[in-house]
């Protein structure tokens, strides 16, 4: 009797071939395809720092008088004045702006905006993501000067192609300065570190910079550096739901980066704070001084690099300077 396997497997064979042919040509395109749109997606310009914040007050004259009388009188740009809005200009280029607060809120810390090196660029890529601009205006998308949305727990960020201006000034001539300024990072109650991260790490590209907390074991602050630059955001984690107003104001808050924090506390106290706090080595290893403005929004001294080693992870990103 004839094998039948042996009699049909020329045409078996055959098939098999046809198929694997077939098999390699379409793994072929969906390469080609798949390769294609890769290079067809939108690619994130740089991001490379914090290029302002704005608080919220309650009381514009009283949050004037503590930034401009305290905290940096000789950096006050004074053309940018326009109630209900107050704007102090660092060296660097950075903005502190004060808003009159129109309705009670949780969060004074009402923005932070991020300065990028191609805002069409970047549109177009938080678009291709899903993150639509939310700003409402009559002016067409081109002549925009800032990109303006929610993380997705809420908090108003914005981006801004505004790089940071070259100072020539000689910072150490303002005799009231309190030491070389400049925003370093701005913090914010977290509740969602995943959903954060999504948004942040995985679409922005930030990335972990440090992180710790009061005990070893748990995390009570995750710092999210910029991508391609040294400022972060600071997520403040296992914030109980029912916080107080003061509680939120010291988790809500804004860092100032400082040379020397025990020169920058003499200064203060000559430009006429009446804090009572000291100087204090936070977890990180930072020398940091707190300061609250009349809200009792934390306006955080920091040190730019640590003095000592930091408590719970290692630092993974360059340390911000003056």
């Amino acid at each position: 009797m004839p094998d039948r396997h042996s009699a049909h497997s020329p045409a078996v064979s055959s098939r098999a071939k046809r198929g694997t042919c077939f098999s390699l040509a379409v793994s072929a395109i969906l390469s080609l395809a798949l390769l294609s749109r890769v290079h067809a997606a939108p690619q994130r310009p740089r991001i490379v720092g914090i290029g302002s914040v704005t608080i919220l007050s309650t009381n514009l004259a009283a949050a004037n008088d503590f930034y401009r009388e305290v905290i940096f009188p000789e950096s006050v740009c004074k053309l940018c004045e326009r109630p209900p809005r107050r704007f102090f200009a660092f060296p660097t280029g950075q903005k502190v702006e004060l808003l009159e607060a129109s309705a009670p809120t949780s969060n004074l810390l009402s923005e932070i905006s991020f300065v990028t090196d191609d805002l069409a660029k970047l549109r177009k890529f938080l678009d291709a993501n899903g993150i639509k601009d939310e700003q409402r205006t009559s002016q067409p998308v081109s002549s925009r000067a800032l990109f303006v949305t929610h993380d997705p727990e809420g908090h108003q960020i914005s981006f801004a192609e505004s790089p940071y201006m070259d100072s020539t000034r000689d910072l150490a001539s303002d005799v009231n300065l309190v030491s070389p300024l400049r925003i370093i990072h701005a913090g914010f109650v977290v509740h969602d570190r995943a959903a954060e991260d999504r948004f942040y790490k995985d679409v922005l590209g930030f990335h972990v910079y440090w992180h710790g907390g009061m005990k070893e074991v748990e995390d009570n602050w995750v710092d999210m550096q910029v991508p391609d630059g040294t400022d972060w955001i600071e997520y403040m984690l296992k914030v109980p739901e029912n916080a107080t107003h003061k509680q939120l104001g010291v988790m809500n808050h804004i860092a100032l980066g400082v040379t020397d924090i025990h020169a920058a506390q003499q200064q203060l106290i000559k430009n006429g704070w009446k804090g009572t706090e000291e100087p204090k080595i936070g977890r990180d290893g930072k020398w940091q001084l707190n300061l609250y403005d009349p809200d009792e929004t934390r306006v955080e001294m920091m040190e730019f690099k640590p003095t000592k080693e930091p408590c719970c992870s290692p630092y993974t990103g360059p340390h911000p300077g003056p």
